[in-house]
């Protein structure tokens, strides 16, 4: 899995052979909308408004096929929308990824595997993140959001990780999980 945040909740996304780019509208100037949705597989505007509903406390990742079934089942990479500003992307054989820039949804056990990308700004990185250990703690909190506001976060969340990793991202860069 490979995520490239260039600013706001726009975000690049290679997972299960896929590209998937989310809210490519609201990328910041200098960015060329055409050219960071070029060669994408799936585009999801509006951080995912218009994706099937799925019920985050409840869903289950998928198994992943038995090798003498593999060929005969063609690989996917779905999303659904698991709230206001919430996001679910699943690969089977990947951890799942949750993207949040609203309300933290409630989360199941699948969330112990999942890495969890949050959005915002200000004090509002630190309290998605709060919401989120307090829920069910990911394997890995990606932080994307300017400096202060991941410095902030990184402050008010080291206390709470116990065991779940903690990266920043920065816009433009690629981030290899």
């Amino acid at each position: 899995m490979k995520l490239t945040w260039f600013g706001g909740t726009t975000i690049r996304i290679h997972i299960g052979g896929a590209i998937l780019v989310v809210d490519p509208a609201g990328a910041p100037d200098g960015i060329d909308p055409a050219e960071l949705v070029s060669g994408a597989d799936t585009v999801i505007t509006g951080f995912g408004a218009d994706l099937p509903a799925v019920d985050s406390s409840n869903w289950r990742p998928r198994k992943p096929p038995r090798l003498l079934d593999e060929a005969d089942i063609p690989a996917s990479v779905d999303a659904w929308s698991v709230g206001a500003g919430a996001v679910l992307v699943e690969a089977v054989g990947e951890s799942p990824l949750l993207l949040v820039s609203g309300a933290a949804p409630p989360l199941g056990r699948w969330a112990e595997s999942a890495v969890v990308a949050l959005f915002g700004s200000g004090e509002r990185l630190a309290a998605l993140g709060s919401a989120i250990l307090d829920d069910t703690p990911p394997r890995l909190l990606a932080l994307a959001g300017d400096e202060t506001a991941v410095d902030d976060a990184i402050s008010a969340l080291r206390g709470q990780l116990d065991g779940t990793g903690l990266v920043a991202l920065e816009a433009g860069l690629a981030l290899e999980i």
